[in-house]
């Protein structure tokens, strides 16, 4: 069973913090990411209704598009199987702490799958 949806709104004034209005949950999910620059395995710090922050190994400047895939146990989100997340973003945030990469991405467009 999928499920598609477009994130809310983008903030007008383009301002990294007026992305962060959303509630954000502290959630460390397995992902792998895709850009122009190549494919990358990345963990979740959290995750709100705008966007998620990664952890990563190597940097995707601002500005990038980007596909990303979250899986969710089936266990957590109360499921017989895993669900899925397949998303298209933009990075809005990159920094570097303690070498890995911190990665903001404001998700755009959402597809939820069961694996």
């Amino acid at each position: 069973m999928a499920a598609e949806g477009k994130a809310p709104a983008k903030a007008k004034s383009g301002r990294y913090e007026d992305l962060q209005s959303a509630p954000r949950f502290p959630l460390q999910l397995s992902a792998s990411v895709k850009s122009g620059e190549g494919a990358y395995v990345a963990q979740t710090e959290n995750i709100s209704a705008n966007g998620v922050l990664l952890a990563m190994e190597k940097d995707v400047p601002v500005g990038s598009m980007v596909d990303f895939t979250i899986l969710l146990p089936g266990d957590v989100v109360g499921s017989r199987s895993d669900v899925q997340i397949d998303c298209r973003g933009r990075v809005v945030r990159s920094f570097e702490d303690q070498g890995r990469h911190g990665v903001g991405v404001v998700i755009d467009e959402y597809h939820f799958e069961r694996a």
